[in-house]
């Protein structure tokens, strides 16, 4: 699933991935590579029968409420940290052992920030530490082997990847049902506040399998508009399809090398209103089961999206079959819109009020394809890796294992979760003029996302001093755009799709992008739609509707 991996030294495009997963329209979501598989799937009731039950660890109040889905916001880093855990985690003496992924150079073995993490938590943590773009091969190896740590983190997009995952799971990890389901998490506090459908989305045939990496927003995509540009030039935002087509026409000017839009596509598809959310699928008002790419919005969307291609509205560099270096372009104003998940808005904006104070980055309010017409928004699973248990460990060590997992879900504004981001004060950071911990050539060194890897946390979005309005405009933004979120037929279903159908996903894609790039006539997109129905997606659809029969939905 290409750009499902990061470079991204602090993790900040986590939310980011979810663009990844919808590139292809839903298609590749939740599908195995299992030559065998036929699918599988696990019941709603299943799943809400394991799961902890809820309890909010936020210590420090946000400055920003945000409306669930979307996470809380904070202006600016708290003053005053919190003490979340009082205990040490490990009691035995033991070291514990665990496999993470990296995008980047390998940290040392001599690690001051791990040690410093590991003396707070009561003893060692022995990391093997992975390189990003190779983890599937290195996991397959391992489970393969039946040779995994006690802890190890597994990654949606490398699940996906895995032969026959439903079934390794029970054979090599530890079922974490008897230790978490209902008020049986109360023993570790700071897990119980990690988000129910990320917990339902940890459930493997029945059993709770693993410990959730909550998204920071449910949306796979945001579009945003260099605000700066458009206001000085008295261009408003576009709030229906012919105003984003008016947008386009008004801002690209090929003689002085500027374009208006980079990759919209997701974002035309949503503002079509093509439903489908993450797998594509939806439940239309008479019962059918029926796929984005069949209905008439999508439709629409193509032929928009082929027009902005045909008329050149879309920089060169982009509409290449090699792609551009987004966002270079959008901050050095070669373009002016573009869509992408909203972990990278943080990334893009900060670096870039360094060089131009002028710069604003802000995300277009959604709008739908007419005026009047409510948009339509996807919604993305609420977890994207995981972490798992070595099986046959004993209770005592996995109620210590989990006692170290409850260590890493340490909320925002806590003393723990500082010390796992940032490392030790005047050893890896030092503070500037508000607080916030500036981070030095040893943190650089030394972190690799140890922890962040090792388990899930309530997600938030954090301001600061260079983009003060940054929290407030995420969160703002997220809060208007919930209420738009489709509803999922198969919430709360773990669903893993038939091997027919997942083979034909790229394919397809491949055919779509060729319509969209004006390789081949939008007249084709019939045809496309119905070679992928008779190679897998009519099988799709009956495996799909039957999951909905056999949860009474």
């Amino acid at each position: 699933m290409e750009g499902a991996s990061t470079n991204r030294r602090n993790f900040l495009g986590l939310v980011g991935l979810g663009a990844a997963a919808m590139a292809s329209g839903g298609t590749l979501a939740g599908c195995s590579k299992d030559p065998r598989s036929q699918g599988s799937a696990t019941t709603a009731e299943q799943a809400a029968g394991v799961v902890p039950n809820f309890k909010d660890s936020t210590l420090v109040p946000p400055d920003v409420k945000g409306v669930r889905p979307m996470a809380d916001g904070y202006v600016k880093y708290p003053t005053s940290l919190a003490d979340a855990i009082s205990e040490k985690a490990i009691t035995s003496g033991k070291p514990v052992t665990a496999t993470t992924p990296w995008w980047g150079p390998a940290p040392p073995a001599a690690n001051k920030l791990v040690e410093a993490v590991g003396a707070d938590m009561g003893g060692a943590i022995n990391f093997s530490i992975q390189d990003g773009n190779t983890y599937g091969d290195k996991l397959n190896t391992m489970l393969g082997a039946r040779d995994v740590p006690e802890l190890t983190c597994i990654p949606g997009w490398e699940i996906n990847k895995l032969a026959r995952f439903s079934d390794g799971v029970h054979a090599l990890f530890e079922d974490l049902t008897p230790y978490l389901a209902g008020d049986k998490v109360n023993a570790y506090p700071l897990l119980a506040g990690l988000d129910t459908r990320a917990w339902q989305d940890s459930v493997w045939g029945g059993k709770l399998m693993g410990v959730p990496f909550p998204t920071d927003a449910p949306f796979p995509s945001v579009l945003f508009v260099r605000k700066d540009v458009t206001e000085q030039r008295g261009i408003a935002d576009p709030t229906s399809l012919d105003e984003l087509y008016q947008f386009g026409k008004s801002l690209t000017n090929a003689d002085k090398g500027e374009w208006a839009f980079g990759d919209i596509w997701l974002e035309v598809q949503q503002i079509a209103g093509a439903g489908g959310s993450e797998n594509g699928w939806m439940k239309t008002a008479d019962g059918k089961v029926v796929h984005r790419m069949e209905t008439p919005e999508y439709k629409r969307a193509v032929e928009f999206m082929a027009r902005l291609y045909a008329e050149k509205l879309i920089h060169p560099d982009i509409a290449s079959s090699k792609g551009g270096d987004t966002q270079a372009l959008f901050k050095g104003g070669k373009m002016f819109m573009y869509g992408t998940g909203g972990g990278s808005w943080k990334e893009t904006w900060r670096p870039a009020v360094q060089v131009n104070p002028k710069f604003n980055m802000q995300a277009v309010k959604v709008f739908g394809a007419d005026k009047g017409k409510p948009p339509v928004r996807w919604q993305t699973r609420s977890a994207i890796i995981w972490t798992f248990i070595k099986k046959g460990v004993g209770q005592e060590r996995v109620q210590e294992l989990l006692r170290v997992l409850n260590y890493t879900a340490a909320p925002f504004g806590t003393k723990e979760w500082e010390l796992q981001n940032f490392g030790v004060e005047g050893t890896h950071f030092k503070r500037d003029g508000s607080g916030t911990p500036v981070t030095n050539d040893l943190w650089v060194k030394e972190f690799a996302n140890q922890f962040i890897f090792l388990g899930g946390r309530p997600p938030v979005v954090v301001g600061g001093p260079d983009i003060p309005t940054y929290a407030a405009d995420f969160v703002n933004w997220g809060n208007d755009a919930t209420q738009y979120l489709e509803k999922n037929p198969w919430d709360g279903i773990k669903v893993e799709t038939p091997t027919q159908m997942a083979a034909i996903a790229q394919p397809t894609e491949d055919k779509i992008t060729d319509i969209l790039r004006g390789r081949t006539p939008v007249s084709d997109l019939d045809k496309v739609v119905a070679d992928w129905r008779k190679a897998g997606g009519d099988a799709g659809r009956d495996f799909y509707a039957k999951v909905l029969a056999d949860n009474g939905r």
